[in-house]
C-alpha cells in the first residue's frame, strides 16, 4: 500500500480507480472507501490529492479533455491539408469521448447530476478550448485560401456546437449506437459543414455542382 501511495503517477491511479468505480456504482453510491480498496491505498492519501468526491469525479473528467485536447493539438499541428484536419478533428472529439466511457450504463448525465452544476461550467471551458484549436486550423485554411471563412471564430464555435449532438451526454452509448456508426454520423455532419466552408475554387470542378450551403 505505501509502495504505490509513493508512485509518481499515483494521481492518475486515483483518476483510473474513479473510472472504474463510476462504472460500477454511479457518483451517488461511490464513496472513499470504495475508491481506496479500488486503488489499494489508505482513504488518507486520496485527501491528500484531491478534496472530495465531486473534485475527484470532475477532475476525471478533465483528464479525460485534456487527453482529448492534446490528441486534437497533434491533428492541428499535422501537414494534411485544412478541411482534412477540421474533418479528423471534429471526429475525434466526438469518438475519442464515446470511446473513454463505452463502458458506462448511465448518460453522463444522469452519472454525474449530482455535480451538474459544475459540470457544466467545466464543460463548456473544454469546449471553448476545442473551439480555439479548431480556429486556429481554420485560419490557417483561410491563408492557403482552401477555406472560405470571414469569422474563423464564429465558425469554430458552430463546428463544436454542431458536433455536440453526438457526444455521450444525454445519451448512454447503447442508446448512441456502435462505434461504427458514430463514425458514420460524424462524417456526414462534417460533410455539411465542411461543404459550406471550403472555398468554391478549391472543389473539384464537375458538370452538375450540387447545391452549396454557402
Amino acid at each position: 500500500m505505501r509502495d504505490i501511495a509513493r508512485r509518481d503517477d499515483i494521481h492518475d491511479l486515483i483518476l483510473d480507480g474513479v473510472d472504474v468505480l463510476l462504472a460500477r456504482y454511479g457518483f451517488k453510491k461511490m464513496t472513499m472507501e470504495d475508491l481506496a480498496r479500488q486503488v489499494g491505498i489508505g482513504k488518507g492519501t486520496i485527501y491528500l490529492h484531491f478534496r472530495s468526491k465531486e473534485e475527484l469525479t470532475l477532475s476525471h473528467i478533465d483528464r479525460i479533455a485534456e487527453r482529448l485536447l492534446d490528441r486534437l493539438e497533434a491533428l492541428a499541428g499535422s501537414a494534411a491539408p485544412p478541411d482534412d484536419r477540421v474533418r479528423k478533428m471534429l471526429a475525434e472529439r466526438v469518438l475519442y469521448r464515446f470511446d473513454s466511457v463505452t463502458h458506462y450504463s448511465q448518460s453522463l448525465n444522469d452519472l454525474l447530476s449530482s455535480v451538474r452544476k459544475n459540470l457544466l461550467a467545466r464543460r463548456q471551458v473544454h469546449f471553448e478550448k476545442e473551439a480555439a484549436v479548431l480556429e486556429r486550423v481554420l485560419r490557417d485554411g483561410v491563408r492557403r485560401g482552401v477555406l472560405a471563412c470571414p469569422d474563423p471564430a464564429s465558425a469554430a464555435h458552430v463546428l463544436v456546437w454542431s458536433t455536440n449532438s453526438l457526444l455521450p451526454f444525454s445519451l448512454t452509448t447503447r442508446e448512441l449506437g456502435k462505434r461504427k456508426e458514430m463514425e458514420e454520423r460524424v462524417s456526414r455532419i462534417a460533410d455539411v459543414l465542411l461543404r459550406g466552408l471550403i472555398r468554391r475554387s478549391a472543389r473539384p470542378s464537375t458538370r452538375t455542382q450540387k447545391p452549396e450551403c454557402d
